[in-house]
């Protein structure tokens, strides 16, 4: 059910992106071609740190409750390691792919962060292409999804979960704490790059489908209602990786379908704020929709990371 609701939200938005196509094309960066179904970013870019502007804000949230997709846990495969991760007081549930047999050096390790609002088994599929790499595997799952404690916040106290994620993989005994990896799809995908921005954990970051602008997300791709104060400003941009695109702690690619143009803009805006600014900071459209880009997606992305490890590869 979740994977045709998420579908549909894809749809949505690529339509809505359609009827918006003329004036996201007048808006357009320099040089580029007019393409139906672009939409113009809406936040701002701000120059500040965007770890440093979490210590300082406070998200005001209107609606204090579950995610909105209220799906059960599910049972975990053959395999796999159920454990929970401390995020604050909470105590959420990950799951985790270990060595099956005793390691003789420590592993890299991808910390997969799922899309849409609640965890699924079709999640951990996805990230196999990860383990099949020989990397150690772990998909956490967010506060109040899944029927857990916690209010959503749509992307701000997430990406608290996410952190405390990364540090529980970290502890695990064969992991290696310098060959830590941040990937996300969709939803994940905003979280991961918003990761990359708030924490210095990682040794890369990769976004699958991510949206970098989330006052554009919230008016033509969510479909529950605004958790927060949709009238401040400030909400929208300390859950938007373009706003501060120059806080990128670590390399990062940025990878898109070709049909999903709505994000064509927003993430290009992004990527030439982050590369101003210093930071290795990459995109890509890749041949695709939402979900039938994620084989050659994974593929970069796996690529990139080994790419880091070479002799010369950047910290």
């Amino acid at each position: 059910m979740r994977r045709v609701k998420l579908t549909l939200a894809c749809c949505a938005i690529g339509l809505l992106g359609a009827v918006f196509g003329c004036f996201g094309a007048a808006a357009g960066l320099e040089g580029e071609s007019p393409e139906e179904g672009l939409i113009a970013p809406e936040v701002a870019t701000r120059s500040g740190d965007y770890a440093t502007a979490r210590r300082t804000f406070h998200t005001s949230l209107w609606v204090r409750g579950p995610a909105p997709e209220p799906d059960s846990m599910p049972r975990a495969p053959e395999g796999v390691t159920v454990l929970t991760y401390p995020s604050g007081d909470l105590r959420l549930v990950a799951w985790i792919a270990r060595p099956t047999t005793s390691a003789t050096r420590r592993l890299p390790a991808v910390l997969f962060l799922h899309g849409g609002f609640s965890f699924g088994p079709h999640d951990w599929t996805m990230c196999q292409a990860f383990r099949d790499s020989g990397y150690v595997v772990m998909t956490p799952t967010f506060r109040g999804e899944n029927r857990q404690a916690g209010a959503f916040s749509l992307f701000y106290d997430e990406v608290d979960d996410v952190l405390a994620a990364a540090d529980r993989l970290a502890k695990e005994p064969y992991v290696d704490r310098g060959r830590l990896y941040v990937v996300g799809h969709s939803n994940g995908g905003t979280l991961a790059l918003l990761a990359a921005m708030a924490s210095k954990r990682f040794r890369g970051a990769v976004s699958f489908s991510g949206s970098p602008d989330q006052a554009i997300f919230c008016k033509y791709g969510f479909e529950g209602p605004v958790p927060f104060d949709s009238a401040a400003v400030r909400e929208y941009e300390m859950r938007s990786p373009l706003s501060y695109a120059a806080s990128f702690h670590c390399p990062a690619r940025v990878y898109y379908g070709t049909k999903e143009p709505h994000f064509h803009l927003s993430t290009q805006k992004m990527v030439a704020a982050a590369r101003a600014s210093g930071c290795d900071v990459e995109a890509a459209r890749v041949e695709g929709n939402h979900f039938s880009a994620l084989k050659e997606e994974r593929i970069r992305a796996i690529e990139f990371f080994r790419s880091l490890e070479r002799p010369g590869g950047t910290r």
